[in-house]
């Protein structure tokens, strides 16, 4: 059975690994500078998975468990804490992937909750996990008291699309974010 939880320190990895698939490998290697693959991007999420003060925390992220395996993620974050959370991205991104991204633009605002990264292993999609995920996660927005939960969808990713939409999520504008063209949802 299948149980939506607080994530923990120690899944660090598992949750690394997850949020890098719901980025797609593309879009990291874009984030990445010259001479620096996957292998740095994922190091450096791992360590912003430890870390409290992320955008990444493991504090951010719900997780979705098969007994003690992480099979998917939610990782959100109040909108208005975007540039405070950042900070850590931007330092780490120095060190493990060779690249300043100070300038970067945002993907979010104050009155949301963010959710930057959901994604569920291949072998348990299709089992309403990521359903329960997007449900846990607007739950905890009205614990935070945030009016909305905000995401982009990569306008290439039409199943993920499909997939907000059917728990309620509607379009609100576009934008333009890791190098891809995207869609703002609300929910």
């Amino acid at each position: 059975m299948i149980e939506i939880k607080d994530a923990i320190k120690e899944q660090n990895a598992e949750i690394a690994r997850l949020i890098m698939m719901a980025m797609t490998d593309e879009c990291c290697q874009y984030f990445c500078g010259e001479g620096y693959g996957l292998d740095d991007f994922y190091q450096m999420m791992s360590h912003l998975v430890e870390r409290e003060d992320s955008q990444y925390s493991y504090k951010n992220t719900l997780v979705a468990m098969d007994g003690q395996r992480v099979v998917g993620v939610s990782v959100s974050y109040d909108g208005s804490q975007l540039h405070e959370l950042r900070c850590a991205f931007i330092e780490a991104a120095k060190t493990y992937i060779g690249k300043d991204h100070t300038g970067m633009d945002d993907e979010t605002q104050a009155g949301e909750l963010y959710l930057d990264s959901l994604a569920v292993l291949p072998a348990y999609r299709r089992q309403g996990i990521a359903q329960r995920l997007l449900i846990a996660t607007r739950e905890r927005a009205h614990l935070l008291h945030l009016p909305r939960v905000g995401l982009l969808v990569d306008k290439g990713n039409p199943d993920g699309e499909a997939l907000y939409t059917t728990v309620g999520f509607h379009y609100v504008n576009d934008n333009h974010w890791g190098g891809h063209p995207m869609k703002h949802l609300i929910l």
